[in-house]
């Protein structure tokens, strides 16, 4: 695997910089009562093992062997040069996800912020706050509800021309390029197929780059990433100068996306973002809206091929919306509120393979929890797999259950595909509408069945078929 190669520059990168932050945590380990762990190799850590579990599918192994060995609560390592206190379960997440900004903060590894830097060169973490603030009244429901007609009609067209009329068909690019399309439309109102195309390429470089190893030499993912990166802002660039151009015509709408509203809107100085700082955000957020969905549904499809029970009854859920509808209607807000059943399974899926792995976080001061010292400047990465997959939280985890989210649904602090606290996902509910039109567009025109029946998943972070899930389809008899 090309991560494999690149690997061991790695590991050369990461001794430059931080062996001397190495040999100070050693001098300087005493007084702190540290969780129970080891930080295994000088400089590299564990970060072969780290990474390696993930490639070969099992990722929680890597923090099950650990939990037993050491603390099924807290342990710590050392990845990717950092050292790093691992969260595991529900009370951890609670504590962790509580304590944001009081205790810890988001912390993003240097290859994001070199992807994505900001044009006036803040703070990152000050912009990434910025942006949550900007976009939530895009991203709830009232305002989602009337995205759920513009959704239907791109899923229609997308499965018109790329999926009917085929045998055989490979769906994680296909959920990809969904998923590209609706966050292209409804962020930035760009719906022409040829003029989405041209981001094509470079943004699916841009994202395996952006979590690839960040080592910036020609022809290295990352490198590629870069230039994949620099290409679309300019492009952006130049929808962003159009819509300007429309707005002040009175062409376009103040409100019709998030790209006038971020335009149009100005922080407490009555400063608005530049042009450059637009292309960024618009950037990142075309990524959020891409990538886990894309695996969600690439998942659900591989489950229900898995499942024919499961299928059948979400089946029948779906026809029977769809036997509700006129010639030409569009699905609407109170069709996806009647498919229950159907996001219980997407849940399910997104309890087995969770798109978001985990997530880090920094101690911004020293503290304490469950007796333990968390020094100033550490890492703590909480992982799903620990709630998602641990028979305390979920019993028989290994069981496909959708019943499971049922009622109340899980235990608070155990479900978390989505983060929690104040970093809960704010395109949350915007994922929950894509991939329920998805579903409910997939199901209603095939069954399937996988053409690799034990298909390796890897994961990269994000979980995948190795081979991109191919399937055979079976149309239904109109």
């Amino acid at each position: 695997m090309e991560h494999n190669f690149y690997l061991s520059l790695l590991l050369l990168f990461i001794s430059l910089v931080s062996l001397s932050l190495f040999f100070l945590f050693y001098k300087h380990k005493s007084p702190w009562n540290l969780p129970p762990g080891k930080m295994g190799y000088p400089v590299i850590g564990e970060s072969l093992e780290f990474l390696s579990t993930g490639w070969k599918g099992h990722p929680e192994k890597f923090i099950f062997d650990r939990m037993i060995k050491y603390s099924s609560e807290l342990f710590k390592t050392s990845i990717l040069g950092q050292p790093t206190v691992v969260c595991c379960g529900a009370a951890c997440n609670k504590f962790l996800f509580s304590n944001e900004n009081k205790l810890v903060t988001v912390w993003w590894p240097e290859s994001v912020i070199k992807i994505f830097p900001t044009s006036l060169q803040t703070n990152f973490k000050e912009e990434s706050l910025k942006m949550r603030k900007l976009i939530p009244q895009f991203l709830k429901p009232e305002a989602l509800q009337r995205y759920v007609g513009i959704m239907d009609s791109i899923a229609q067209k997308h499965f018109a021309s790329l999926w009917e009329n085929k045998t055989e068909v490979t769906v994680y690019p296909l959920a990809k390029r969904y998923t590209f399309l609706l966050a292209c439309r409804l962020f930035m109102s760009v719906e022409d197929e040829n003029h989405v195309a041209k981001f094509s390429d470079p943004f699916h470089l841009l994202a395996a780059g952006i979590i690839s190893l960040p080592i910036d030499l020609p022809g290295t993912p990352f490198n590629k990433a870069i230039k994949a990166s620099n290409f679309i802002k300019k492009e952006l660039l130049k929808i962003i100068r159009q819509r300007k151009m429309d707005l002040a015509k009175g062409v376009a709408s103040a409100t019709q996306d998030i790209l006038s509203h971020m335009l149009l809107t100005c922080n407490e100085n009555g400063e608005f973002m530049s042009e450059l700082d637009i292309a960024d955000k618009i950037l990142g957020l075309l990524i959020g809206g891409h990538d886990t969905a894309s695996v969600a549904c690439t998942f659900i499809v591989k489950y229900l091929a898995d499942l024919p029970h499961i299928y059948d009854t979400v089946f029948q859920e779906q026809m029977e919306i769809a036997k509700s509808k006129s010639q030409g209607e569009l699905l609407n807000w109170d069709d996806l509120k009647k498919m229950r059943y159907s996001w219980n399974v997407a849940c399910e899926v997104m309890r087995v393979a969770p798109p978001l792995q985990g997530g880090f976080r920094e101690a911004i001061t020293d503290f304490m929890f469950n007796g333990f010292s968390i020094p100033k400047g550490w890492k703590l990465y909480w992982s799903a797999n620990s709630t998602h997959k641990n028979p305390e939280c979920f019993p028989m985890p290994e069981k496909f259950d959708p019943t499971r989210f049922e009622g109340n649904g899980p235990p608070p602090y155990t479900y978390v595909p989505f983060d929690g606290g104040p970093r809960m996902c704010p395109g949350k509910e915007y994922a929950r509408l894509e991939i329920l039109v998805f579903m409910h567009n997939l199901v209603k025109r095939f069954k399937w069945e996988k053409l690799i029946p034990d298909e390796e998943i890897v994961v990269d972070p994000f979980p995948i078929p190795a081979k991109d899930l191919p399937i055979r389809l079976y149309p239904h008899d109109a």
